[in-house]
């Protein structure tokens, strides 16, 4: 069996997250989503709260687990889960830039490879950075982040209405 980690921080977690992690359960037996807190960063949601709506936004997948991951080396917790792999989506050069020197790096501590999915054209301008103060702002995020992240996102008393009534995930 070919277990995947594939880390981050998914403060929220948008459809471009989800189209990488559903790519990957295709390739691996098992996809565990590894939600993450950088101490450094400012979160929107707490990691419990961005641990709750991978799993709600991800449950369609039966080969893929959301678990919180503490604060330590991502190598160590791919040994500690017995993975083979890491699985990073790629939204231009720069990302290429800043993962690479970590999957060799990962590659190095744990003897586990990183494999890269290049990011679906429709989302590649996505980041949850953007989505946030897009949002925060009163823009339309519906078509980039599941219902459940939506609901949570967008208020309900937010003047279009945009939170209300959104349909659960299929």
């Amino acid at each position: 069996m070919t277990r995947a980690i594939c880390p981050g921080s998914f403060d929220p977690v948008h459809l471009g997250h989800v189209d990488v992690i559903t790519r990957a359960a295709r390739l691996f037996d098992e996809v565990v989503v590894a939600v993450s807190t950088n101490y450094a960063k400012t979160y929107r949601f707490d990691a419990e709260e961005r641990r709750m709506l991978c799993a709600e936004s991800l449950a369609h997948l039966p080969n893929v687990t959301v678990v919180p991951m503490g604060g330590g080396l991502l190598a160590d917790f791919c040994r500690e889960q017995g993975a083979v792999g890491v699985v990073k989506g790629l939204r231009s050069g720069l990302d290429v830039d800043y993962e690479l020197p970590m999957a060799r790096m990962n590659r190095h501590l744990a003897d586990v490879e990183t494999v890269f999915l290049p990011g679906d054209a429709a989302f590649l301008h996505v980041s949850s950075t953007l989505l946030k103060e897009v949002a925060a702002l009163g823009g339309d995020v519906a078509p980039f982040v599941p219902p459940a992240v939506l609901r949570r996102l967008v208020p309900p008393d937010h003047p279009d209405g945009a939170g209300r009534d959104v349909p659960a995930e299929p």
